[in-house]
């Protein structure tokens, strides 16, 4: 089943509202540029407070390591997700899990994924001067490309309107959310609706991959009867 992560929270309030509709894992943004930017002090208040087998995820880019360090320490963070130019040598420099992510304007920006050694790669928008959260989509063939080097976290420009779509082209290893399920010009604020209907089309897209799945196996298992009988057997299968 396809992983939700919700990213930009920023209010304990959210978080939990997310937790509730079903959300795996939950970001925070500690980048000072970004909108949905969070205090360290803040991040750890609310992570504290998680239930268990709810992930955090901490936002970094292009940080010094120690800084890195102090407030994943602060903060307990699960994950670190990386989301600058960071080089493959610097993202193993930590005891923690690691997400790398790109972002993909073509075919190019991809093939540098098997030079880094980490948990998972996340597949962004590209726009300049811009680290994440553009709210815009890139062309999902190339995420399905990339699918070969490990787990894709798919993102850029997700909604409730496409999220099912991009599942069916890609089949990631989870989805990566956060404009796309917030309150109109308001960063950082999710809104209910949203949310749920967005986890309502991934579920939705998952049974239609697990549907399609048993009707692709059930076609090569009556195709393959039909040869066996032409050969003048057939073995029984269950």
């Amino acid at each position: 089943m396809t992983k939700i992560k919700v990213c930009g929270i920023t209010s304990k309030a959210d978080a939990f509202m997310c937790i509730d509709a079903g959300v795996d894992a939950v970001g925070f943004v500690f980048v000072d540029e970004s909108p949905r930017k969070i205090a360290p002090e803040e991040a750890q208040r609310i992570i504290s407070d998680l239930p268990p087998f709810v992930i955090s995820v901490g936002i970094f880019v292009n940080r010094p390591e120690d800084e890195v360090i102090r407030i994943a320490d602060i903060c307990k963070l699960d994950i670190l997700q990386l989301h600058g130019n960071e080089l493959p040598n610097y993202c193993a420099l930590f005891n923690r899990k690691v997400i790398k992510a790109f972002r993909v304007r073509g075919s190019d920006d991809i093939k540098a994924m098997p030079e880094y050694k980490v948990a998972g790669y996340l597949l962004d928008s590209y726009e300049e001067d811009r680290a994440g959260g553009t709210g815009k989509t890139f062309e999902w063939f190339l995420a399905q490309e990339a699918t070969k080097y490990g787990p894709i976290i798919l993102a850029g420009g997700l909604t409730p309107e496409n999220v099912n779509r991009a599942i069916a082209a890609v089949h990631p290893y989870a989805v990566d959310v956060s404009s796309g399920v917030e309150e109109r010009d308001t960063p950082g604020k999710k809104n209910k609706i949203k949310l749920t209907e967005f986890i309502r089309q991934v579920q939705n897209a998952d049974s239609d991959i697990i549907i399609a799945d048993k009707a692709r196996k059930l076609f090569e298992w009556e195709e393959e009867e039909v040869k066996e009988k032409k050969g003048g057997f057939l073995f029984w299968r269950k």
